[in-house]
């Protein structure tokens, strides 16, 4: 994400008869990859598919960033619905952490406007976060793997 690409804006590969039998098994083994690490690390896998994406089916981030909410929405519901069904749900706490997403949800819209017309700001702002939530995670997962 943080290599230039020489391509034109709009030249996205979307999933079509055409694109199908090159894009299908990129798209299964991103899916794969994302769900192993996902329930290997035990994290959401919703920072993964975003450059999984570009690099599979060469979206461009905006793209790739409206497909993954989709996806990500989809997981999060079914399995919010199982942990509510099961009674593991603080709701005043969850619906604290829904208001605030909300405003930083607004917050972040502003941002991507002032962002998005800078030529591949946006990306690389979110390869950065991205890399550090990589760290991140592979750090405690050694730290856990060097207690045991």
């Amino acid at each position: 994400m943080l290599r230039p690409k020489p391509r034109v804006v709009g030249t996205s590969v979307w999933l079509s008869r055409e694109s199908v039998r090159r894009l299908l098994p990129r798209l299964i083994g991103l899916g794969a990859a994302v769900g192993l690490l996902s329930g290997l690390f035990g994290i959401g896998g919703g920072f993964l598919i975003v450059p999984g994406l570009m690099l599979a089916a060469d979206m461009e981030v905006k793209e790739a960033i409206g497909a993954s909410l989709v996806a990500v929405t989809a997981f999060g519901l079914s399995s919010a619905s199982s942990y509510a069904w099961s009674g593991l749900v603080d709701w005043p706490v969850a619906m604290l952490l829904v208001a605030g997403g909300a405003a930083g949800a607004v917050a972040g819209t502003r941002a991507h406007g002032l962002l998005a017309s800078k030529e591949g700001v946006l990306t690389r702002v979110f390869a950065v976060f991205v890399i550090a939530a990589g760290l991140y995670v592979s750090s405690r997962g050694l730290l856990i793997l060097a207690a045991m």
